[in-house]
């Protein structure tokens, strides 16, 4: 940030005012511009005791499998998200069963949500954003070619779970760097 969207003055970088954390800030009009971590909204699709993974066709870590995945938008919950993207990276409308985890990664500034998700039927295709998209019954997953190590997360916790009856518990976990 360089400018302040409020009044085109030049930002300052510091602690402002009454805060206790630097922050971009106005000197001329006192805006504080915060800058808070981003939501990365995913599912765990679910079809027949098989799970829907994405061969990633963009970077970053092209040619990897995740779980469909990304951004949250503006105006949009976190579950709505989940299931934009997995419409977006695998033509799949999934319901949504459960929270499933939250994975935080401070040191890139994002949280990590994953929606544990049911398909209503096999059907999934791949898009622009995936080559490829598959069915895997869990002892199937390619563990050495995911792309995430938050969906490695996800994916694990899942799998330790998923036979010791309703209701998996919530995975919270952070993740830092190697």
């Amino acid at each position: 940030m360089k400018f302040c969207n409020q009044c085109a003055t030049p930002l300052a970088y510091g602690v402002p005012p009454d805060d206790n954390m630097p922050r971009f800030h106005c000197p001329a009009c006192l805006v504080v511009h915060y800058e808070n971590p981003r939501i990365i909204t995913c599912t765990l699709p679910i079809w027949q005791q098989q799970i829907l993974l994405c061969k990633r066709a963009i970077e970053p870590q092209l040619g990897l499998w995740t779980l469909p995945g990304g951004f949250m938008e503006n105006g949009e919950t976190v579950a709505e998200g989940a299931l934009r993207e997995t419409w977006e990276e695998a033509r799949s409308r999934p319901t949504i069963r459960q929270l499933l985890a939250i994975v935080d990664l401070p040191q890139y500034h994002q949280v990590h949500m994953f929606y544990l998700a049911d398909m209503p039927n096999a059907d999934c295709a791949p898009t622009s954003e995936s080559s490829e998209v598959a069915l895997f019954h869990p002892h199937e997953i390619p563990w050495d070619h995911l792309a995430f190590r938050t969906v490695r997360a996800a994916l694990e916790h899942y799998v330790e779970h998923r036979d010791k009856g309703p209701g998996l518990p919530l995975l919270e976990t952070r993740i830092t760097p190697r």
